[in-house]
């Protein structure tokens, strides 16, 4: 049975062995292995029980004898493996239950991967579950770089006219017929009259009929749609759902699949669709090519600019970039005329006019009539070859790639052949109109190509020093604003702050700090809040089952390792100690047969620990810590409390260090340092020997019902969770928030951050300056980035938050200082999306045909027709807007007619 073990190892023997599997199966990882999920926190717990650094685990596969600097007694052996905080149970329709990942876990936060053998061992010893395996797969198009699939397709199956469904999880390098075979197997269907299509969007795209194609080469996406068709056996054709009055569904088309070996004789399938009088009419030779195109768009004409991009692997990130550059109309004229002249080879900053070219081709293939897909391989080499972080198979951020891809484009472009040395001088009271223009015209003397007469704008950049009021203004050009999502860059946080001298009862402190901050950062805000005096400093800790699990003394430690339903206690110390143990009053409540099989009583640890600094310099003698627990216990003593429980007398400090207070002998026990427990209502004289190998000394206090009568323990007994809201208000944690909102929080003034200090020329010292940013001159068009993505040494964060942005009408003008700036008025035509988590995101793009006034979404290689009120979600992350100009001719100097198209190729 898995888990009981006939001996139990000691900790260093478990470590050993863990040691040595790791060590084997490390080198040797390939497709086809499995690795297993593992909580986090039961990983932590293991780790500390064998004393055993986690990074030295995880980074190469082998173990140091690095220990765990917590200043507490020996951790206890684990229990058995708690997955359950991963999954989630679902039902099907058939009661059927099934269990699934949560969707937003992150490894090396929420889990860890064990390889198999790894997993094994450790569950021989501890057992547990529930038991989540996953594959290693080829994760790039050399099939040299490998992942673990933690979230395999999840697909949604569709039986034609019968209108079952049911969901299938199935890996990205399955074939389609492994996906066939299922889907004939979950329906009870033969396989030779079942074909299955791409169906995403619920709109067919292309008949899935070559058995041996994976389904990432399928392009098949997380949570698509699949249709299953049956072969009607009668006719030769597929079965069509009948309506209610007789007719046939609309929605089925008839497809001929000549290219399919396993057709009905003579290749064709047909459908049946209802006219008005409810009479049917055969569609024959109806061809998926026309019917659909490969894009999955249905169009009476033959509009350009609807051509998809091939996904190569992970290059949505990529494709949804370029859509929106190539839909930039300004663009789109340019590079369909003849921009080569205008190729800077010898700028050195450039790619001797090699990005360019290839972006040019490729926007113009994109612009060609018809549709079928473009696989942007070229383009990718390209970029790969100047750019060697986008190379490869690897998800990336399409915000980085965008702004390298544009600063390449300009230098490649730049009209500047060599560039003049100019020095920028400082206002110095001069005014801004001036300076501005004086700026502007040494910018444009060294850049000055197609990227900056359309993308790039300027800002007024103003410094203040903090000791002698120096002011510095200078005017910097910019590409793109990077706004802040100002109202979820904060998190707030509730602490439980105790006092170690009785001075004040337990208060819950809720502060608000970054939610991206350290430590450090809670501490400080922490310290404020609750008028924290000059001589004292709070030391942080986390509570885990009424015991402190962990003192969060490193000031560096990321609050995002820190989650919402964790419980914090901060416990105020004097600042000024030497050679200090720390005190750990741990709770017991009685229970009746918690002890033994007799029904004895028994006590189990409740409510939160205290905790007091012991000088390590002075004899302590056990009265002085029953003194100690009494001054720390005194603000929860009843008032109407008379007796002394357990005949408590007045007693003085025996060291002479404390303040002299009456106080109860309350039963409590010290743990030894060979574990075993003294108690201290007896020997009161007796000094105590503090263990020379721990920061920690424990003391139980065990509370009678009769002690519970003379203190109010409610204080102890309620910890709140770290945020209160929990999981169930989540989304109302996540309120609208207005893209004007986000573009304040950008321009207002702020301290530079100790690591970017800026040398005042008047001080001729670095200085935390205050700076402030305003909007000077704007550009043709203005792209705006939404920083949903944060990063640091080893977390990756994700803001889901909605931004309500405008798509007409976006009013810039009161943000300019330039007073002389005409209105400036914006209309969005573009934007790119990003779905799902860090690791496996997704990103489309929403683009606007002018010469159609109609939106489309672009996925890939599909492209489908959607309402402007769909276009904002809380998806969008890099908007790109165009100026409204008062003259219509000029305003509508971009759009293209469909006449136009047959210019874009030669």
């Amino acid at each position: 049975m898995a888990g009981s073990v006939a001996v139990q190892l000691t900790p260093e023997e478990e470590k050993q062995i863990i040691r040595e599997i790791t060590t084997a199966s490390g080198a040797h990882t390939k497709a086809g292995d499995t690795f297993y999920l593992i909580t986090q926190r039961w990983w932590q717990d293991w780790l500390k029980y064998v004393n055993q650094s986690q990074t030295s685990v995880m980074n190469d596969g082998s173990f140091s004898d690095h220990h765990n600097s917590v200043g507490s007694s020996a951790s206890a052996r684990p229990r058995c493996i708690e997955n359950s905080d991963l999954i989630y149970e679902t039902e099907s329709e058939d009661s059927a239950k099934t269990i699934e990942l949560q969707d937003t876990l992150v490894e090396g936060t929420d889990y860890i991967l064990l390889p198999e053998g790894v997993w094994n061992q450790l569950y021989s010893w501890y057992g547990g579950g529930p038991v989540l395996a996953r594959k290693v797969i080829d994760s790039g198009l050399s099939q040299t770089e490998l992942s673990v699939e933690v979230y395999p397709l999840r697909l949604q199956l569709h039986l034609m006219s019968k209108g079952d469904r049911s969901t299938i999880r199935i890996s990205k390098k399955e074939t389609i017929g492994e996906l066939h075979r299922r889907a004939c197997e979950m329906f009870d269907l033969k396989t030779k009259q079942v074909y299955i299509w791409d169906y995403f969007s619920c709109q067919r795209h292309a008949l899935m009929n070559d058995m041996e194609k994976t389904l990432d080469a399928a392009n098949i996406q997380m949570d698509q749609d699949i249709l299953v068709e049956v072969l009607n056996s009668e006719t030769g054709g597929c079965a069509s759902p009948v309506q209610e009055n007789g007719s046939a569904d609309n929605g089925a088309l008839a497809v001929a699949a000549s290219q399919s070996s396993s057709l009905p004789a003579g290749g064709l399938y047909v459908n049946k669709y209802s006219s008005r009088n409810g009479n049917s009419e055969l569609l024959q030779n109806a061809n998926v090519e026309k019917a659909y195109g490969p894009s999955g768009v249905s169009t009476r004409g033959s509009s350009c600019g609807l051509t998809g991009l091939l996904n190569l692997g992970n290059t949505c990130f990529m494709n949804s970039a370029i859509q929106c550059l190539v839909h930039t109309p300004e663009f789109a004229r340019y590079f369909r005329d003849d921009y080569h002249q205008e190729i800077n080879r010898q700028n050195p900053l450039g790619m001797v006019g090699e990005l360019a070219l290839a972006f040019g081709e490729l926007l113009r293939k994109l612009w060609a009539p018809g549709r079928t897909p473009v696989a942007p391989r070229s383009f990718k080499a390209k970029l790969a070859r100047f750019a060697p972080q986008f190379s490869g198979c690897s998800q990336h951020d399409s915000q980085e790639l965008l702004a390298f891809l544009l600063d390449g484009l300009h230098e490649d472009l730049n009209r500047v052949k060599h560039k003049p040395y100019i020095k920028s001088r400082d206002a110095d009271g001069r005014p801004d109109e001036e300076v501005a223009d004086e700026y502007w015209a040494n910018h444009i003397a060294r850049n000055d190509s197609i990227i900056v007469d359309v993308c790039q704008g300027q800002y007024k950049s103003t410094l203040v020093c903090p000791a002698c009021n120096k002011v510095s203004v200078t005017f910097d050009p910019f590409m793109y604003l990077s706004l802040p999502l100002q109202s979820t860059i904060t998190r707030s946080m509730t602490v439980t702050v105790f006092t170690c001298d009785g001075s004040a009862l337990p208060a819950a402190c809720t502060v608000s700090v970054s939610k991206q901050g350290r430590c450090r950062d809670l501490i400080q805000a922490l310290s404020n809040a609750c008028s924290l005096q000059l001589n004292e400093k709070l030391l942080l800790a986390e509570i885990r089952g009424h015991l402190i699990y962990r003192f969060l003394e490193d000031p560096l430690i990321s609050l995002s390792s820190i989650k919402d339903d964790d419980h914090l206690a901060a416990y105020k110390i004097p600042k000024i100690l030497k050679k200090t143990k720390f005190l750990q009053l741990i709770h017991r409540r009685g229970e009746q047969g918690a002890g033994n099989s007799q029904g004895t009583m028994g006590w189990k640890p409740y409510g939160t620990p205290l905790v007091s600094p012991i000088s390590c310099d002075e004899t302590i003698t056990r009265g002085d810590i029953q003194l100690m627990v009494n001054k720390m216990l005194s603000p929860m003593l009843r008032k109407n409390s008379t007796e002394y429980p357990d005949g408590a007398n007045a007693r003085q400090s025996y060291s002479g260090s404390l303040k002299s207070v009456t106080f109860h002998k309350l039963p409590l026990q010290l743990v030894d340092e060979n574990n075993a427990c003294i108690d201290l209502t007896v020997g009161e004289d007796k000094v105590v020997k503090l263990s020379s190998s721990s920061m920690s000394i424990l003391v139980f206090a065990d509370w009678s019902q009769k002690l519970l009568g003379s203190y109010d323990t409610s204080h102890l007994e309620t910890l709140p969770e770290v945020c209160k809201y929990g999981h169930v208000n989540k989304k109302a944690r996540s309120e609208p928030l207005s893209l004007y909102t986000c573009l304040e929080a950008f321009l207002r003034e702020e301290p530079l951050v100790p690591e970017d200090m800026w040398y005042c020329p008047q001080c001729k010292e670095r200085r935390q300056a205050s700076k402030k940013l305003d909007l000077w001159r704007l550009p043709e068009v203005l792209v705006i980035h939404l920083k949903r993505f944060s990063y640091s040494r080893s977390i990756k964060h994700k803001l889901d938050t909605f931004v309500n942005f405008p798509i007409h009408d976006f009013d810039v003008t009161s943000y300019i200082a330039n007073k002389n700036t005409p209105h400036q008025i914006y209309e969005l035509y573009a934007l790119t999306n990003h779905y799902g988590g860090m690791g496996s995101g997704h990103y489309t793009a929403h683009i606007k045909l002018l010469n159609e006034n109609r939106w489309y979404n672009f996925d890939d290689s599909h492209i489908s027709v959607i309402n402007e009120d769909d276009v904002k979600s809380a998806a969008a992350y890099v908007l790109f807007y165009r100026r409204v100009h008062s003259d219509k001719s000029s305003a509508s100097n971009g759009a293209y007619s469909t006449g136009e198209c047959q210019n874009y190729h030669n």
